[in-house]
């Protein structure tokens, strides 16, 4: 499984959309510094994805979602790919029994599947919205993660890059 991250906030990210041609689409902009934090594993050969929304990114959070993995497969030896960042530290980590790390090398996002499904669910359930609270913030971050978890088909085709598919 390959892990990551990401930061959902109401600093309002204003991108291209469709209107009738003559017509200039106007789309709300706004800065409001207040943050949670989603996480995801997911699995490129079969779309397998779990996450969770956490209010940090800590040590402690990265540990509490690790054991929410681990406890969502039980049956499952799993190899948890990340990124380098510094609450994925070794001696700040927990790691269930069921659970081995691995780390990318620095400075390479574009190695790691998760990325791509950040963009996707931004582009597909973020674009040009602002939100009026973090509560209404996260009621739309449960809404696409549940999408991600239950769509195993569109995982798999944003995550099956060759040189994972083939490694396996």
């Amino acid at each position: 499984m390959f892990q990551d991250e990401a930061r959902f906030g109401r600093i309002t990210d204003p991108r291209r959309c469709w209107a009738p041609k003559g017509c200039r689409p106007t789309v709300k902009k706004q800065v409001v510094r207040e943050y949670t934090y989603a996480y995801a594993a997911l699995c490129p050969a079969d779309g397998v994805c779990d996450t969770l929304i956490l209010p940090v990114m800590n040590a402690e959070a990265m540990n509490c979602f690790l054991a929410e993995v681990a406890r969502r497969h039980p049956d499952e030896m799993l190899l948890m790919v990340y990124d380098g960042a510094p609450c994925h530290s070794p001696g700040a980590l927990q790691l269930p029994e069921n659970l081995l790390v691995l780390t990318l090398p620095p400075y390479s996002p574009e190695l790691n599947p998760v990325e791509i499904l950040w963009d996707h669910l931004r582009e597909t359930f973020f674009p040009n919205l602002a939100f009026e609270s973090m509560n209404h913030l996260e009621v739309q971050l449960v809404l696409a993660l549940r999408h991600a978890e239950s769509d195993r088909p569109t995982v798999r085709s944003l995550a099956s890059f060759p040189w994972i598919i083939s490694s396996l």
